[in-house]
């Protein structure tokens, strides 16, 4: 479906402002549907994401290299963290190298989740479905390309 009829809008600035509302919109289908996934599982998309950044290092990593590495940089990782020990997803404690920061690790229960979400992963392929393997690398190029003006 256009984004003219996903909106209902049929007039547009010009074409950069048409693509500046296709990619919000479309992030945004995008969330919610992934936030809809890992609802099931009592789970945020930035819970999530902390528990990848996690599993994918191999050691423990303070809050401030946690919000380094996250998707969404303007979450408060700390709270979410926090919000991850109460659920036994992750473990902290006082760092052995530097006592005045905080070592965060994925526990065996953060682990087990992601494995259980491992499994799933076709379900979050298939919102890309409509899309060919040369418009997925077409697209990734795309949007990196838009980022490198930064």
């Amino acid at each position: 479906m256009s984004i003219e009829k996903d909106i209902q809008q049929q007039v547009f600035r010009n074409i950069y402002q048409k693509a500046t509302v296709n990619i919000i919109f479309s992030a945004g289908w995008l969330s919610e549907h992934i936030r809809q996934f890992l609802e099931e599982e009592d789970i945020t998309p930035q819970q999530y994401n902390i528990l990848r950044i996690l599993r994918g290092s191999m050691k423990p990593l303070s809050t401030l290299q946690i919000r380094e590495r996250m998707l969404d940089k303007m979450s408060d990782t700390s709270r979410i963290v926090d919000r991850l020990i109460k659920k036994g997803m992750v473990e902290k404690k006082v760092s052995a190298t530097d006592k005045r920061l905080v070592d965060v690790n994925i526990s065996k229960k953060g682990l087990q989740l992601l494995e259980r979400l491992d499994q799933k992963n076709d379900q979050l392929d298939n919102l890309l479905k409509n899309l060919s393997q040369s418009e997925i690398e077409q697209l990734n190029n795309l949007l990196d390309k838009m980022r490198e003006r930064e």
